[in-house]
């Protein structure tokens, strides 16, 4: 990856460049993390300054934190799994409304090394953001072991907002 431009400035990392988008539109952010754990909050927080548009973050690991604190349905977490469209959406919807936030992200999924299915490999992650006007999921499969499965699980749930954000103009 280059991390210079033309002028050989270096280019802002991801969080930067959300935090930019955040601060030009005078939003703030909220999180939902299952599988990354906190990592997409910390990935944010690490940025002086980030008080102005980060709200908080709720580590949702256990489906009575989904279901309580978030408002997931019990149903829907019991018919379709943590790990799945209906849940990861209604996890975004809660953490807008508990944080009181504009934009947010959430993701659930299986980082591993175990707990996979036939169904639902290791690396099936499910992540949605949402801003003012728009909700967007995605399902995705990442590789690699643990580490990577987190990392490139918050890099794709920043990356996703920050197009949101971008198309939002």
């Amino acid at each position: 990856m280059n991390n210079s431009n033309t002028s050989g400035a270096p280019l802002p990392s991801l969080e930067e460049q959300i935090g930019q988008l955040l601060l030009a539109k005078g939003y703030m952010l909220g999180t939902a993390e299952s599988c990354t754990g906190g990592r997409i909050a910390s990935m944010i927080t690490s940025l002086p300054g980030s008080s102005r548009y980060f709200a908080g973050g709720i580590v949702s690991y256990s489906n009575a934190v989904k279901s309580h604190v978030l408002g997931v349905s019990i149903r829907d977490l019991d018919r379709f799994g943590a790990v799945s469209h209906p849940v990861v959406e209604q996890m975004v919807s809660g953490a807008l409304s508990v944080l009181g936030c504009d934009c947010a992200v959430a993701t659930s999924g299986i980082a591993g090394p175990g707990g996979g299915t036939p169904g639902k490999p290791v690396g099936t992650v499910y992540i949605a953001a949402a801003t003012p006007d728009k909700v967007k999921v995605l399902s995705c499969h990442f590789e690699g072991d643990r580490a990577e499965v987190i990392r490139q699980s918050a890099e794709k749930a920043l990356t996703l907002l920050g197009d949101l954000l971008s198309s939002n103009s």
